[in-house]
């Protein structure tokens, strides 16, 4: 063992310890009679007699070598699990909020990525056995979350119009937020979940009620804004803030 230098001279030297840099704490004690190690979360602590010099901590250490180490990397395993790694990624609207998103890697822990929407922040969680990009994954997580309110929505519209759709279809068109086919299947995009509620609505309620009123007559309007007052609003926010849905989400979790 060689001394490498010292951070604070008095109380923390850095050591070279069974070929690692420790930081080692050293606590003068009047009333300690041994030398003695501890190693925990703060770090590894050596209490020294006061009748102790420099040189017997040295070779105390060294005696302690191995035992360091072992305990060091021991927490720094526990650590790995019990507090995964964190980091944070960009922003995104997330239901016309915008919103953090953090990528938070999980050693360990077999099965799939998952997303929480926690503390109004969004967490990829990232499993260590998953080939899933977390991109990927927080995709997947929006198209659930916009199909569960799209169909939320359009059960209440349907009843109203008298007009059932074939199929409903989440996906993610390049010039259209949603579409009713001459087979009267409606598709939406899945970038309506990060616009706010009342955008999302209105664009529901423009596809449902092309089930019963296929072109864009004045009848057609007026039904919908009898279903959606927030039509114009709507409208509006999506002639100034549609860019902001457009977002790349690999970006978004670098």
């Amino acid at each position: 063992m060689r001394r490498i230098g010292s951070s604070t001279p008095a109380k923390v030297e850095r050591l070279l310890i069974a070929g690692r840099e420790i930081d080692i704490r050293i606590i003068p004690s009047k009333f300690a009679t041994k030398l003695r190690v501890r190693v925990g979360l703060q770090g590894v602590e050596v209490i020294q007699p006061k009748q102790r010099d420099e040189a017997a901590t040295a070779d105390f250490l060294q005696t302690h070598a191995a035992w360091i180490v072992n305990q060091l990397e021991r927490i720094e395993r526990f650590n790995g699990i019990r507090k995964p790694q964190q980091r944070s990624s960009g922003s995104i609207l997330f239901r016309g909020q915008l919103t953090p998103v953090r990528i938070q890697e999980q050693p360990g822990r077999g099965g799939a990525n998952r997303v929480n929407h926690e503390l109004d922040r969004l967490v990829v969680l990232r499993s260590s056995a998953s080939q899933t990009e977390p991109a990927r994954s927080l995709e997947n997580w929006f198209r659930k979350q916009a199909r569960h309110e799209i169909i939320s929505h359009l059960n209440v519209l349907t009843r109203k119009l008298k007009r059932e759709p074939g199929k409903v279809l989440i996906m993610e068109q390049r010039t259209k937020w949603g579409n009713c086919s001459a087979l009267r299947n409606l598709s939406f995009n899945w970038r309506l979940i990060l616009a706010p509620e009342f955008v999302l609505r209105y664009l529901v309620t423009h596809e449902a009620v092309h089930l019963a009123i296929p072109d864009h007559s004045q009848k057609f309007w007026l039904t919908v804004r009898s279903l959606c007052p927030e039509t114009e609003r709507a409208r509006q926010w999506l002639c100034a803030n549609s860019h902001q849905l457009n977002v790349n989400l690999d970006e978004v979790c670098c």
